[in-house]
């Protein structure tokens, strides 16, 4: 019902900009403009699942080999301990949890390519156990959340970019990016567990939380001796043979287990066509909402008003060009990457603004994106409190990045 208003809000503030800009300043354009934006996030939202086809039957038929050959069962049940108690309604050892698992492994190692098609495996996977068809289960919302929280562990992407426009240290945002993502997704984590009342003191989870924090202390102290072309290159090199590595032990379990790894990979492959499909309507909706309350000038409304109201409180201002990067990251990761670009081109890739628009953009990830996504490939059309829960990680992650960066860079 959120998403519901949230959609319908996109288009009405939109009109009404767009009509006051033509009352008052003659911009004859403006409703053209927005009609082109319609047309052209229509294009874009088939052409994105389009080039997921590909993808999607590539990590389809590879998770397919993994299930016919009883390891996302063996991984399931290794996980149980945890999982079952963040999922407490997902039976224990079922093989949706090694599923989650090969998800959130490939999002913490930056592998979009390889995340999208195993969380739409894991959400396929959850509906198959959801006593309401068209209603997001409390596993679902604690999955999405996760998800768009945007748990990284080497913001790739992000420090390619800085280097690209000129940046003197790329990875000196890595730190600031990581303290940020932990915190949104923490407090991602902490929503869902209250509105579900899960119990997240107990054995299991605690021990999960010291091992997380010892895992970052020590990627984090490796950052700080490796030179960032060190850095860089490992990281990439590390994802890809972690990458490639999954995909061959999935193969040789179904050789060693006996199976036809090949029939079961086309068999699982089959599945890649039709989920991208399947989501194309919620793309367009989605890219098409965002899109006229872009164009109608209304997010530069609201990016103006919060950074007077700062001005009016006495707070410093400096990080409200970042702004237009963080409140994009919730709707398009490309429309972010464009905003977070465009800022370090006209203030300067080093400049204190152009940083905190990095390590916003690397705070959490494109909540309503994912959300349409997931649910629309499923045919979820209530989402219960997703939205809600996802927003407020977002922006636990904006603040989390604005104070941050100006312990790092102020």
């Amino acid at each position: 019902m959120v998403l519901n208003y949230i959609w319908v809000a996109f288009f009405v503030i939109a009109f009404l900009v767009a009509l006051g800009k033509l009352l008052f300043t003659g911009d004859t354009q403006i409703f053209t403009a927005i009609m082109n934006s319609t047309f052209d996030s229509s294009k874009i939202a088939f052409e994105i699942s389009l080039g997921l086809t590909g993808v999607l039957s590539l990590w389809l038929g590879v998770m397919k080999i993994g299930e016919n050959s009883g390891l996302i069962n063996a991984l399931s049940r290794f996980l149980s301990p945890v999982f079952c108690k963040l999922f407490p309604d997902i039976p224990k050892g079922h093989p949706v949890m090694g599923s989650i698992f090969m998800n959130m492994a490939a999002n913490m190692l930056g592998l979009d390519n390889a995340a999208t098609p195993m969380g739409l495996k894991a959400m396929k996977e959850l509906q198959e156990l959801n006593p309401r068809k068209d209603t997001a289960s409390n596993p679902m919302i604690m999955f999405l959340v996760i998800n768009t929280s945007g748990l990284i562990l080497i913001p790739i992407s992000i420090m390619v970019y800085r280097a690209q426009m000129g940046a003197a240290q790329p990875t000196d945002v890595f730190i600031p990016i990581l303290m940020s993502t932990f915190i949104s997704t923490l407090v991602g984590v902490i929503t869902v567990s209250i509105s579900q009342r899960i119990n997240l003191l107990n054995k299991a989870i605690l021990t999960l939380a010291g091992f997380l924090a010892l895992f970052f202390g020590g990627l984090t102290y490796l950052f700080t001796v490796l030179s960032r072309e060190e850095m860089g290159t490992y990281s990439t090199l590390i994802a890809n043979i972690i990458l490639f590595g999954v995909i061959l032990l999935f193969i040789l379990t179904g050789v060693r287990k006996k199976i036809n790894v090949y029939d079961s990979f086309v068999e699982g492959a089959k599945e890649g066509f039709t989920t991208a499909v399947r989501i194309i309507p919620y793309l367009v909706a989605f890219l098409v909402g965002i899109a006229v309350f872009r164009t109608s000038g209304a997010m530069d409304i609201l990016v103006g008003g919060i950074g007077s109201l700062v001005a009016l409180c006495g707070i410093d201002t400096s990080f409200v060009g970042a702004l237009p990067t963080a409140l994009m990251k919730s709707l398009s990761g490309s429309g972010a990457n464009g905003l977070m670009i465009d800022t370090m081109k006209e203030a300067g890739a080093d400049s204190f603004v152009g940083r905190v628009s990095c390590v916003v953009r690397g705070a959490s990830d494109t909540t309503f994106y994912i959300l349409a996504v997931y649910f629309g490939s499923v045919g979820i059309t209530k989402t219960r409190n997703a939205v809600t829960c996802g927003l407020i990680s977002d922006f636990a992650g904006i603040i989390a990045a604005i104070f941050i960066s100006y312990l790092f860079f102020f």
